[in-house]
């Protein structure tokens, strides 16, 4: 019996040896009108399949110009603002601590008398813009909830829902998603997808 050996390969060129293999390129869809309606109308069937989008909260109110420039006046204001430290409250810690205003009252106080080495008074020059009075930083004015049917009335471009701290956790990651489904800003979340301010 003879040994069958292999076949010696063909010669080959040193220039198609050296040469890299072809890369195949992609297909082209058919060009069809056929085709985008088909995807169409699959897109279509996988919406009514899938739950509504929930409607985005805005991170900021929206605010009429004169509104927005008093806001950043606020923020000017607020920044100028001295600390307002009551009359002896370096000396007695039962004074200073919780940094609730007292008017000073006494003949002799050099407080009192704006003597200007003592701390600064309350007055009604500190105060911010009224238009702006009561709004948080980003614009919204808060609205304490305490129900779902509290947040009827609210405009999700304005307003903001603050969760009433009576609500227990249960009900509160409720009112949470249902703010979240109308797409109203909730500023004191459980649930802290993103920062709320």
């Amino acid at each position: 019996m003879a040994d069958e050996t292999p076949a010696p390969p063909p010669p080959t060129d040193d220039t198609t040896a050296a040469a890299p293999p072809k890369r195949r390129r992609r297909a082209s869809p058919p060009a069809s009108d056929a085709a985008p309606a088909a995807t169409a109308a699959e897109k279509a069937a996988e919406r009514k399949d899938d739950a509504p989008e929930p409607a985005k909260a805005p991170k900021r109110a929206t605010l009429a110009p004169e509104l927005a420039v008093l806001l950043a006046a606020r923020r000017r204001i607020d920044r100028k603002r001295p600390r307002f430290v009551r009359q002896a409250a370096h000396r007695y810690d039962r004074i200073g601590r919780d940094e609730a205003w007292r008017r000073p009252r006494g003949l002799q106080s050099k407080q009192r008398r704006h003597y200007g080495y003592r701390s600064k008074i309350v007055r009604v020059g500190y105060r911010s813009p009224a238009a702006v009075r009561g709004l948080v930083p980003s614009g919204f004015r808060p609205v304490l909830v305490r129900s779902r049917a509290d947040m009827d009335g609210l405009d999700a471009r304005k307003d903001a829902a603050v969760i009433a701290r009576t609500v227990g956790t249960r009900r509160r990651l409720v009112l949470e998603e249902e703010a979240r489904r109308l797409g109203i800003r909730v500023l004191n979340p459980v649930v802290k997808g993103e920062e709320e301010h």
